[in-house]
């Protein structure tokens, strides 16, 4: 039953009248949807007025672009495959994105406060490697669960400096508020007194400060990464972050965006934003049948 009116915004707590008003098959996915009768407008909203899929078409292919895109799928191959223009599975893309956020971060409160959390930057790049674009990651040690991520900007490094600074400008560099934005997520989801393990990036220690006053925070040397795993896998011995770079190889593995050597490449980092939340919500969800 509806609580107010989606189209006037007329509420019942107000003595406007909303009652049932028949049903219409949607032929989109061939369910059937209650409509009813506001007293106030006249109008006959229905249950799918406050949805965000309201007027979409195609509704049958969402459940398969979700599987495509957490599984090397990317936009051209998709609308190949399904038959439909790759404009409609850009603009679903979008729309997915936001419902996966929604999920994980929903499912991860179910869960009982992080006492161990691995966190650092993946970087991958938008259109040119001379416009790279940081993933501030974390997860929860040993059951490897995405606690969240943030996509940043950031400058070019080493030989692409000079290159990218004559090509693009000046570019700006906004990982510190991502991992900012990120930590203060946490906050709702890590123990106040947990663990947090990352490698020795000197600005780490303070953001894990300023949000966790009362955390230890334990940083490790990088290591050279292994041909496997996309690079992010660390060669021999022990991995004190395994756990974080598993799923850093993972994302690599699944996200055609975040490959080293691939012909699809971000455009626009909320789009990548919104192909990483899917692959986040597929990647708990698989966890979580275990």
């Amino acid at each position: 039953m509806l609580k107010s009116c989606p189209l006037c915004k007329a509420a019942l707590i107000a003595g406007i009248d909303i009652v049932r008003c028949g049903f219409y098959s949607r032929t989109d996915d061939s369910r059937r949807i209650q409509r009813y009768r506001c007293k106030k407008c006249k109008r006959t909203p229905s249950e799918a007025s406050n949805s965000r899929w309201f007027r979409a078409k195609k509704r049958r292919h969402h459940e398969a672009m979700r599987k495509y895109f957490a599984s090397l799928g990317g936009i051209r191959r998709i609308a190949h495959n399904m038959k439909i223009n790759r404009k409609t599975v850009a603009r679903k893309l979008v729309i997915l994105g936001e419902e996966a956020e929604e999920r994980v971060r929903k499912s991860n409160l179910l869960f009982e406060k992080s006492r161990v959390v691995e966190f650092d930057d993946l970087e991958t790049f938008e259109h040119s490697k001379c416009k790279p674009l940081s993933v501030t990651l974390a997860v929860q040690s040993q059951t490897r669960r995405i606690l969240g991520f943030e996509v940043s900007s950031m400058p070019a490094k080493g030989l692409l400096v000079e290159k990218a600074q004559k090509r693009y400008g000046y570019r700006r560099d906004t990982r510190r508020s991502a991992r900012e934005k990120l930590f203060k997520h946490l906050k709702a989801l890590v123990h106040e007194e947990a663990m947090f393990k990352s490698d020795s990036h000197p600005h780490y220690p303070r953001v894990v400060k300023k949000f966790f006053p009362k955390a230890n925070h334990v940083a490790f040397m990088s290591r050279k990464g292994s041909l496997g795993g996309g690079g992010e896998l660390k060669e021999g011995g022990f991995d004190p972050l395994f756990s974080l770079n598993h799923t850093c190889a993972s994302f690599r593995m699944n996200v055609t965006r975040l490959l080293r050597k691939t012909w699809y490449t971000t455009k626009r980092a909320d789009r990548l934003s919104a192909h990483l939340w899917l692959y986040a919500d597929f990647h708990n969800a698989k966890l979580e049948q275990k």
